[in-house]
């Protein structure tokens, strides 16, 4: 009897869309359409949902990407809404939250620095801040960067001799600190002004903020004459001084002649496929910054839609001016209107200008967009022919579109960190950066390999949850080759030996055995290069100690060498390599008959792991022979092999020096590229940017340590009661000292709690 074997067929997408379709009801919503492993292709908002989904039941008079879209649907979802502007905000979240492939994305969604004047103390603070408005004060922004915010802060420093100084610092000041004697802080902390003075100061500091500038300046210049009429010539001096210093922020802000109090200005350039959107800030009638952003979008994607998708995602979580001026009108710019109007409880006009000083803005923002455009065009060309260069280095089958570059960073094993960086054809990715705490308290303090193990654990059992693979099932996973020096026999004590290339020569010479602790080298800031070996669990000592010797002799012999391994070494090793592949050939193998169906799992396998968005095509290590070694072992016990996997490990040069760079890689030779080769320099601020990344990671941690408090440990002590008996004992030191019912006399601190904290200090 004949057996159909063939597997149903998959509905195409115009048959998924009919069929959504007879179900849909006239009414404004938001409907999104997914890919046949569950990704969101796109997210579309209508005011009839039934007639919109309507056009994408036709088979012909669509755009090429329009008609791949519909193609790839395999299944729609839908949410009913009251009106069309809640459609589009809610449209607008889904699309920066789901990042579907077919809209047009902005990549760069961070939120932007405000300055803030404190006004919840005597004496108010200014300072950069970030984030939702919960403090009591006057917030002055948006500003286009942090720099642009920190040179205003320094220049207001100087004029208003506001303190930035945190609380607790202030609560503990003796004597003034040395920002007042530079002459940036008037010393509230220390009465050397009084309250009602410096309050006088922040007002004046919040009234330049507002654009007050020119009476604000035309007061201080009658008080100096003033001064220098009474012969208080310091006072004068000072005056003088504070002057200069407001007139320097002038003239950094470029005020706006037509006199646009509040607008943001958003220039659009299109060239190749790519766009910049350049984005003029405009507060109190100055120029508080600009930036540029290069969205997401489809060849195909017209400016006018590029602006309107711009625009509803920009001010999905921030507060809108009252006038947004444009280099194109947006599509449906009466519903952004609305929209944005709902959103900040006020009108809100969007236009593009056709004359006057407005217009001259918005030219002045198209010019610097077309600029960067151009600037953004050349560095992804010169990006894209060093990822060629890569590859031909690596020897990798395409050219790389996502590079993963990991190294850890430490103090003695405290506060460790592992840093992630990725780069790929647009340079650096910063919102792909991940940062790793080391968690595993196993882990003996300063082990390298230890931390580089968990932190690979971690990387790539997420990689293949993604891609949608059973992660117990790969940790039972066939021992795969990952080159002719592994070993066929696999018990506990051999399982260190199966990852060592064959050229190194590592794994049974006994005369290669040396003392592992000659090789051992610390690192000048915060890191550690270990030349112990990695340990396995299940390893006996004596093979544990024969492999560290073992790697530590190699990693020795291969950072003397400056040309790589001399002639006899490799034939040696082409030697070595020949005879285990024919030993492997000798040997029957249990799956030879079925060794085409295993072949075809592991690919299928393969393909899902490849498939993830966040698969790397090639992963780098800062470190050497040991770092890669420890790494293979950890992705062996996932069921990963070096046809999952790239990795690369560079070791630094003798003596650190750059451009002596060694590289390691499962079943090859170590090598050296050409000093001057600029793929050579590429990978170099790979390292360097992942090494500057980690140990930013380690002093944010190690800065949060330094800060923590023992009260914060204790149950029942929050910020404001943490606040009221440092105010009482001024230290933490000093609560430990205090007795019991001094701490019970502390406002806010029942008889219970005082008994919790003694009992704390106290040990019982």
């Amino acid at each position: 009897m004949a057996h159909n074997n063939s597997q149903p067929v998959r509905p195409n997408g115009v048959e998924v869309i009919k069929d959504n379709l007879t179900r849909l009801p006239g009414k404004p919503g938001v409907y999104r359409m997914f890919g046949a492993d569950g990704e969101v292709l796109y997210v579309g908002k209508a005011k009839n949902l039934k007639n919109r989904v309507s056009n994408y039941a036709k088979l012909g008079g669509h755009t090429q990407r329009i008609a791949l879209m519909i193609s790839l649907t395999a299944s729609m979802e839908f949410v009913v809404t009251e009106t069309e502007t809640e459609a589009l905000l809610l449209e607008a979240n889904l699309i920066k939250r789901l990042k579907p492939r077919f809209n047009i994305l902005l990549r760069d969604d961070k939120s932007f620095p405000y300055i803030l004047i404190r006004r919840d103390h005597p004496a108010p603070q200014i300072l950069k801040y970030r984030g939702s408005k919960k403090h009591k004060g006057d917030y002055f922004g948006p500003f286009a960067s942090a720099g642009s915010v920190t040179r205003t802060l320094d220049t207001l420093q100087k004029a208003f001799l506001l303190r930035t100084c945190e609380d607790t610092v202030f609560e503990q000041r003796s004597r003034p600190c040395m920002l007042h004697q530079i002459k940036r802080c008037a010393a509230p902390c220390v009465d050397l002004i009084s309250e009602k003075d410096y309050q006088a100061l922040a007002d004046q500091a919040a009234d330049f903020l507002r654009g007050k500038v020119v009476s604000l300046h035309e007061e201080l210049a009658a008080d100096m004459e003033k001064a220098a009429e009474n012969l208080e010539f310091e006072q004068a001096a000072r005056l003088r001084d504070r002057i200069r210093a407001i007139a320097a922020v002038r003239a950094t802000q470029d005020i706006n002649p037509e006199g646009v109090e509040e607008a943001d200005v958003f220039a659009l350039a299109v060239d190749g496929g790519q766009s910049c959107m350049q984005v003029f800030f405009y507060r109190s009638g100055q120029n508080w910054g600009t930036k540029a952003f290069y969205p997401k979008h489809e060849r195909d994607a017209t400016p006018e839609e590029i602006v309107a998708a711009f625009l509803v995602q920009f001010y999905d979580e921030r507060p809108p001016p009252k006038l947004i001026l444009t280099s194109h009108e947006p599509a449906q710019i009466e519903l952004i209107e609305d929209a944005l109007a709902l959103r900040a409880d006020r009108k809100i006009e969007v236009r593009k200008p056709s004359r006057g000083g407005k217009r001259e803005l918005v030219v002045q923002a198209l010019n610097n967009a077309r600029e960067a455009l151009s600037r953004k065009l050349a560095e992804t060309a010169s990006q894209a022919r060093l990822l060629e260069e890569v590859r031909k280095v690596f020897d990798l089958p395409e050219t790389p579109k996502r590079i993963e570059a990991y190294d850890n960073s430490h103090i003695q094993g405290s506060n460790a960190v592992g840093g992630m960086i990725v780069a790929g054809p647009e340079g650096f990715e910063k919102n792909q950066y991940r940062k790793f705490n080391i968690k595993d308290s196993d882990i003996e303090p300063g082990d390298d390999y230890g931390m580089m193990r968990e932190v690979m654990r971690r990387r790539f059992s997420r990689l293949i949850k993604e891609a949608g693979l059973d992660l117990k099932s790969n940790t039972a996973a066939p021992n795969e080759d990952w080159g002719p020096g592994q070993s066929t026999d696999n018990t506990p004590g051999d399982s260190s030996k199966a990852w060592i290339p064959a050229s190194t020569g590592i794994g049974g010479n006994s005369d290669t055995e040396q003392d592992s602790t000659d090789a051992s080298s610390s690192h000048p800031t915060s890191k550690r290069e270990g030349a112990d070996g990695p340990t396995t669990e299940g390893q006996g000592n004596a093979v544990e100690q024969e492999n560290k010797t073992a790697l530590s002799a190699t990693h020795r012999e291969g950072e003397a060498e400056a040309g790589g391994q001399n002639q006899d070494d490799t034939t040696s090793a082409e030697a070595s390599s020949s005879d285990s592949t024919s030993d492997h050939a000798g040997a029957a193998s249990p799956n030879s008959e079925a060794g085409g169906t295993a072949g075809e799992q592991n690919q299928s396998r393969r393909d899902k792991l490849k498939s993830s968005p966040n698969y790397p095509d090639l992963v780098l290590i800062d470190g050497g022979l040991g770092q890669l070694h420890a790494v293979m072992e950890t992705l062996q016990e996932l069921g990963l092999s070096h046809e999952d996997v790239t990795l690369v490990s560079i070791a630094k040069g003798p003596d650190r020096n750059a451009g002596r760079e060694k590289f390691f890689r499962p079943d090859k030779a170590p090598f050296m590229l050409p000093e001057t080769a600029p793929v050579l320099y590429y990978l170099q601020r790979l390292r360097d940017e992942v090494h500057r990344w980690a140990i930013g990671a380690h002093r944010t941690r190690r800065s949060a340590d330094i800060r923590k408090n023992p009260l914060d440990e204790i149950e029942g002590i929050g910020p404001a009661r943490k606040k009221a008996l440092l105010h009482r004992f001024g230290s933490a030191k000093a609560i430990a000292r205090a007795k019991l019912s001094d701490i019970a006399t502390v406002d806010g601190v029942s008889q219970a709690l005082a008994e919790r904290i003694y009992n704390y200090f106290h040990g019982s």
